[in-house]
């Protein structure tokens, strides 16, 4: 009796754990529908503010990380090309490095992505480089402090694997510059360097196939159990 009593009370405990697991699928799955709406809504946003008419970059008491990101903007300046600094990129043309230089408009500085170089075009002599007064338009970006998760900038060495603001205007000797730059269009020869307008602006969308495999695992979690019981009571029932 004893012991049909402590199996009667596991049963219950296992199925109590399994039916909080079944939910705990379904939850998982509910909140990645959430996040697909999330993405789609983001998505939407980004198309419309990257392929819009350029705008005024946002005031210093404005600029949202969030709101702007990959906003398409228009401003007037002259480059500091002395203070340029080489960040580490890989794109579709290959490894070499993004050309981060700032721009003074008078008003601020706001450092600029001027495009990608290969790792032979490191050389300005060969480039293009405006002088006086330019317009640039590109895609707001927000800042990239620190580094990468496999490795951290090392200003004291000029070694850049991130655009990281605050330390690219304190190496340039700068009071401080907006906390965000720009990625350039690209506005010269096709195929002058700086490259500029590589800027990949796609979000990847897996959430609801990732919605979908956790409520596939709850229903089979479920099946299972369900056949469990049905046999455990089939088998009961015989003796």
């Amino acid at each position: 009796m004893s012991e049909q009593r402590r199996a009667r009370w596991v049963d219950i405990l296992l199925l109590g754990v399994s039916a909080g697991i079944v939910v705990g699928l379904v939850l998982l799955g509910n909140w990645q529908i959430q996040r697909l709406a999330w993405k789609l809504d983001l998505i939407e946003a980004v198309e419309a503010r990257a392929f819009g008419e350029p705008v005024a970059v946002p005031g210093p008491n404005v600029y949202d990380p969030e709101e702007h990101a990959y906003l398409r903007v228009v401003m007037e300046g002259t480059y500091r090309h002395e203070d340029t600094a080489f960040v580490k990129a890989v794109t579709e043309l290959g490894p070499g490095y993004w050309v981060m230089t700032p721009l003074d408009t008078g008003a601020r500085i706001i450092w600029v992505n001027r495009g990608f170089v290969p790792l032979d075009e490191k050389e300005p002599s060969g480039w293009d480089l405006p002088r006086g007064s330019v317009t640039v338009t590109g895609l707001l970006r927000p800042d990239e402090p620190g580094g990468t998760l496999l490795e951290r900038n090392r200003p004291e060495i000029d070694r850049w694997v991130s655009r990281d603001l605050g330390a690219l205007s304190e190496r340039a000797g700068l009071d401080s510059s907006a906390p965000f730059f720009v990625d350039a269009e690209h506005s010269a020869e096709a195929d002058s360097w700086p490259r500029g307008g590589l800027t990949i602006v796609s979000f990847r969308n897996s959430h609801l196939s990732y919605a979908l495999t956790w409520y596939a695992m709850a229903l089979l979690f479920a099946g299972a159990v369900a056949f469990q019981v049905v046999s455990r009571m089939r088998a009961n029932s015989r003796f």
